[in-house]
């Protein structure tokens, strides 16, 4: 199983892009023409974001520097044992949904301490790999279509962080111990 993932792994990307090209092909669609349309698009969505990505990095600066985040971990780390969750990565926990690069570095500084393959770099992997940085994401996708009032979307999303999380323990539980 682990060589058929592995092979799956590798060989994904490839397949998705033949995929696509042969797609275009058939469909006789000027790919590069596409390509290069679908790359303006994004510079002038990227130009429009601008001020809500700048508005998000510097909360998230503030955020962290202000010791909130520290605050936040003693606060919910007694929460966090009650579901399983280990102590070492609720500061990801924490991070993921305000700052990707920002639970990135969480990340590199828990895989250096406890090695890649301890149970809890192993959580932190899956952590990573399995929650969204909903604020990020959300000041992207609303800011490109200017919606103003987030109304569901932001418990909806913490929920299903919370979810993540807890899933990412459990599944490391039942497949790593």
């Amino acid at each position: 199983m682990i060589e058929v993932l592995k092979i799956l792994s590798v060989s994904i990307i490839p397949i998705i892009m033949s995929i696509i090209l042969i797609y275009g092909y058939i469909k006789r669609i000027r790919l590069y023409d596409a390509f290069v349309e679908g790359a303006k698009e994004g510079f002038n969505t990227a130009l429009r974001i601008m001020p809500y990505l700048i508005t998000i990095f510097i909360a998230i600066g503030i955020f962290k520097r202000s010791g909130a985040m520290n605050i936040l971990v003693n606060i919910v780390t007694p929460f966090a044992k009650i579901a399983g969750v280990p102590k070492e990565v609720i500061p990801l926990a924490l991070m993921r949904p305000i700052s990707g690069s920002g639970a990135l570095a969480v990340v590199k500084e828990i895989v250096t301490e406890y090695g890649p393959d301890s149970f809890i770099g192993r959580v932190a992997s899956t952590m990573m790999g399995s929650a969204e940085t909903i604020f990020y994401t959300m000041a992207v996708y609303f800011g490109v279509v200017g919606i103003k009032d987030s109304r569901h979307t932001l418990p909806a999303a913490i929920i299903s962080h919370i979810a993540a999380v807890i899933a990412s323990v459990l599944i490391c539980n039942i497949v790593f111990r």
